[in-house]
């Protein structure tokens, strides 16, 4: 053993992120004391981060089958579904919080090269990116600090790897003061039947680190990421990734030009805990074992030790096994790429990952004991109803006072940095790369993916309201899945799956694994009904901040990403109104509701109110609708109501081409209600007069709840005969807010 390494005791193995019962655990898997080396192999793969231990019992409950399914979840790196024409697509989304709260810009890089590996790990070209990020209060100059780093971060990787990123969400809300949330999708194209598995299979075949060398950054990054965020976690500044965009578009062309060799038997990203990740769960995937001689794994810095090596988590790189007797063509491919491709080791038939340094064996472990499902722990944590429930409870709609003057109400509301238009964030994204983006010109709640050489397109969302899910963990995340798949059908396509990122608080609070255990029970049920089954994801606790005088937890946050297939083009939809003179309507039913409004937080500061209105029969009904008012070619726009109600609705579907509107609100309800509430399943339509009879015929038939708000107009916003104003003013609050608070 090293002479470097410490004497092994319970303290060891707690300050490397594991509990007393663990280490017992792992001493009898072992037959013996492990050496450090072997326990900080245990800590990494152990964490939650790598093993789901606080997770997996309930996120086996999820829908996994489907129609469309290939891949699913904790299959492979990434979902694979079938899209017809021979094509399958690989997409997932992934977390990269806690780096991009300590070191914003490299946090945020490297999270987006991370899942682009995922997905051309299994043969697939990436061809989107789309991201969901959550900062605290905009007023604050570290929240713009944080802002800028990670929109720089995922901008600047992006753009230089060459993909586009096609769609996401801002949101700013004071739980994030500290702890931010950095969510990123990739959405990758494969042939059928050319994808690769991240398997080990062959005893006797080499196996080779390919990409860039291995060095100190990253090391025990996903221990770092199993933890709170302190106000010393600056000090694990060394834990965050450093990365480099255009090494990893050599190892993206090097790596799909080496599957067409035949000469790949498996390969997987390194990712969290590097070679020992990828070496483990290759191995167990197969049920062989590996030697690795870590002499042999190129180095940035000498002198590393072998637990260092083990446990780098730098970037760009991959693990390859090879056909034995086809080095050579392996080799070539890699050259040609000026990339290094080093054998470190072959496949064995023992089930155990034997690691030599230096001619000793300073590591010898069962690769099944260290991986999820196989030895690695699994817990059902306790879960108690949130105390903060009863102020929920005590809201009462009828103590909220009405606007005195209505136009001032909407000017505050429309001036929330979560409503504004967030142009200052994706105009330093590259959406055009590779020409496949339907959206340059024309919006639609979903963005839309041209497939080229076919008539397809594919409609990719992220959604999540964590307001809503703060109310209520149940129907907050419903809704969360009935918004995706409703964005998906508001731009013409067909919801297929989804991947989720499941940011909450620490698994060891009852009130935190309350939210996430009622989170994944929603999700469960809205994926049935939608029939989008869970292709795998990510789970992100620990998402609280720990002072020495308080925790502050996020507000969980369970993202969803979906994928929707359009078979063609032409059904294609946008949100924005046509010309004057259309009609505009309303389909589904207003309710008396302002539970968990964007206008209850900024006109009123009230923060504890019920979760909207939401019926998942409902919802999934107005869909059904929607589906074929858009293939009847009976509407002009379509536009889903969320954040701001319908008065926001309104107004996006009327910025892009400078129109107005004239409508008029029902007085059987409140019209702050009517015109900021949030309840759920209602989307706004706009259809030409030629077209407004056989429309409405179509939803009477239905017996689809409708309502004829007014018509499209030129210029000026009157809302019962009262004059808002120009929409040029209007969209030059939309415009530019969010710009003029990050530049103040």
């Amino acid at each position: 053993m090293q002479a470097t390494e410490p004497q092994i005791t319970v303290e060891v193995a707690k300050n490397l992120g594991l509990t007393e019962e663990e280490f017992e655990k792992i001493k009898t898997i072992m037959g013996r004391m492990p050496n450090f080396t072997e326990l900080s192999i245990y800590s990494v793969m152990w964490s939650e981060h790598c093993s789901y231990k606080n997770s997996i019992h309930w996120l086996k409950t999820l829908p996994r089958d489907g129609q469309r399914l290939l891949v699913g979840a904790g299959e492979e790196n990434a979902g694979l579904v079938d899209i017809g024409d021979g094509m399958a697509c690989a997409f997932k989304i992934e977390s990269h919080n806690h780096p991009s709260a300590i070191e914003p810009y490299q946090g945020a890089a490297t999270g987006v090269g991370g899942i682009h590996r995922d997905i051309f790990t299994m043969g697939a070209r990436p061809i989107a990116a789309l991201n969901s990020l959550r900062f605290g209060n905009l007023e604050n100059n570290h929240t713009k600090h944080l802002v800028r780093g990670v929109v720089s971060g995922i901008g600047n990787y992006g753009n230089c790897f060459g993909v586009p990123t096609v769609g996401g969400e801002v949101y700013f809300n004071d739980c994030y003061n500290q702890n931010i949330l950095v969510n990123a999708m990739s959405v990758g194209i494969v042939k059928a039947g050319e994808t690769v598995s991240a398997s080990a299979d062959g005893p006797g075949n080499p196996v080779f680190i390919v990409g860039s060398a291995t060095g100190k950054d990253g090391i025990h990054g996903a221990t770092f990421a199993s933890a709170d965020l302190t106000e010393d976690s600056a000090e694990d500044l060394p834990s965050v990734q450093v990365g480099d965009p255009f090494q990893e578009k050599l190892l993206l062309e090097a790596s799909l030009e080496a599957l067409k060799t035949g000469a790949v038997v498996g390969m997987q990203d390194m990712g969290a805990a590097g070679i020992t990740c990828s070496t483990s769960e290759m191995s167990a995937k197969s049920k062989t074992g590996m030697r690795i001689d870590l002499d042999k794994v190129p180095t940035r810095q000498s002198n590393m030790q072998a637990f260092e090596i083990l446990l780098s988590e730098s970037q760009e790189r991959m693990l390859i096994v090879c056909q034995k007797g086809m080095e050579e063509q392996l080799l070539a491919v890699f050259d040609k790429w000026d990339l290094a491709c080093e054998q470190i080791g072959e496949v064995t038939d023992t089930g155990r990952l034997h690691f030599y340094h230096h001619g000793e064996l300073i590591a010898d472990v069962d690769a099944d004991s260290l991986v999820l499902g196989g030895g690695a722990p699994v817990y059902q944590r306790e879960y108690t109803e949130p105390a903060y429930f009863e102020k929920i409870a005590a809201y009462k709609l009828s103590d909220v006072e009405q606007p005195a003057n209505y136009i001032e109400a909407a000017k505050k509301l429309f001036a929330s940095p979560n409503i504004v238009s967030k142009r200052w964030v994706y105009e330093q994204y590259d959406s055009m790369v590779r020409t496949n983006s339907m959206n340059t010109i024309e919006p639609s709640d979903a963005a839309l993916v041209r497939l080229k050489g076919t008539n397809k397109a594919l409609a990719v969302t992220t959604d999540c309201n964590s307001a809503y899910v703060y109310a209520d963990p149940f129907k907050g995340t419903m809704i969360a899945v009935s918004e995706a798949a409703r964005n998906i059908v508001c731009a013409g396509g067909e919801p297929v799956a989804i991947t989720n990122c499941l940011n909450f608080g620490n698994p060891y609070n009852p009130e935190a694994y309350y939210q996430f255990v009622m989170a994944i029970k929603g999700m469960g049920e809205a994926c049935r009904k939608f029939e989008t089954p869970v292709t795998g994801g990510n789970v992100s606790f620990y998402n609280q901040s720990v002072f020495k005088d308080r925790t502050e937890p996020v507000y969980p946050t369970p993202t969803i990403g979906m994928l929707g297939l359009l078979d063609s083009i032409e059904t294609s939809m946008t949100l924005h109104f046509k010309e004057a003179g259309h009609q505009v309507y309303m389909i589904g039913t207003p309710q008396n509701d302002l539970g968990s409004s964007e206008y209850l937080r900024v006109y009123h500061d009230i923060h504890y109110s019920p979760v909207p209105h939401f019926d998942i029969d409902e919802e999934y009904t107005i869909q059904g609708i929607i589906k074929q008012l858009i293939r009847k070619s009976l509407v002009a726009s379509v536009h889903d109501i969320s954040e701001g109600g319908l008065f926001v609705a309104l107004m996006e579907s009327a910025m892009p081409k400078h129109l107005g509107f004239e409508i008029t609100t029902d007085n059987n309800f409140r019209k702050d209600a009517y015109l900021f509430g949030e309840s759920q399943s209602r989307i706004l339509i706009s259809v030409s007069q030629d077209k407004e009879e056989e429309m409405v015929n179509y939803l009477n038939s239905n017996n689809v709840s409708f309502t004829k708000l007014g018509e499209v107009r030129a210029q000026n916003v009157l809302i019962d005969g009262e004059d808002y104003g120009a929409i040029e003013s209007w969209k030059s609050t939309y415009d530019n807010l969010l710009g003029e608070k990050m530049d103040a």
